[in-house]
C-alpha cells in the first residue's frame, strides 16, 4: 500500500477500513438482537471472524469450514454460525462460534479433525491462509440485553 499512496492517504485508508470494521460488527450485533431468547442459554463469549476471501478462493475457503464444521458435529458441537455478505463492507464471510469448549468434547473434536484428516496447528494456519485475503477475529461475550448487561454493575 505504502508504494502506491501518500502517507495522508493510507492514514485514511487505514481509519475507513478500521471504521467499515466497526459497523459491520456492530451490524452483526443489532442482527443478532431478535434471537437473544433462544441463544441465552448457550455459552455467552463468542469468537467473531470476519473474512475477505482471495480472488477465485471462495469455495476452498467454505469447504476447509465445512470439513471443520463436521468435525464439531462429530464431537457433538454446534457448527459455526455462517454469514455471507450480501451488501456494505469489503468482506465475504462473518463466522461466529463459541470461544470455549469442553476439554472432553475438544479432545472428541481433535479426534474427529485427525480422522477427517483435516489440518490442524500450523497445518491449519497455512491452509486458511491461502484462501484469505485479510481477516479479523474478536471475542465477545453475548447475546444480552442492555438491561440485562447494565445488571452487573449492580
Amino acid at each position: 500500500m505504502s508504494r502506491f499512496l501518500p502517507f495522508g492517504r493510507q492514514a485514511a485508508l487505514t481509519k475507513e477500513i478500521t471504521m467499515t470494521l466497526c459497523k459491520t460488527l456492530l451490524a452483526v450485533v443489532i442482527a443478532l438482537a431478535p434471537v437473544v431468547p433462544a441463544l441465552a442459554a448457550q455459552n455467552d463469549s463468542r469468537m467473531i471472524e470476519i473474512y475477505h476471501i482471495a480472488p477465485g478462493k471462495h469455495v476452498e475457503f467454505l469447504k476447509l469450514i465445512a470439513l471443520y464444521d463436521e468435525a464439531n458435529r462429530q464431537a457433538g458441537l454446534s457448527p459455526r454460525e455462517l454469514y455471507v455478505h450480501s451488501d456494505g463492507g469489503s468482506w465475504d464471510f462473518l463466522l461466529i462460534q463459541n470461544e470455549n469448549v469442553e476439554p472432553a468434547k475438544e479432545a472428541l473434536r481433535d479426534a474427529a479433525l485427525k480422522k477427517l484428516g483435516a489440518p490442524t496447528g500450523a497445518r491449519f494456519w497455512i491452509a486458511i491462509r491461502q484462501t484469505i485475503v485479510e481477516h479479523t477475529d474478536t471475542v465477545a461475550t453475548g447475546p444480552t440485553t442492555a438491561a440485562d448487561w447494565l445488571k452487573k454493575l449492580e
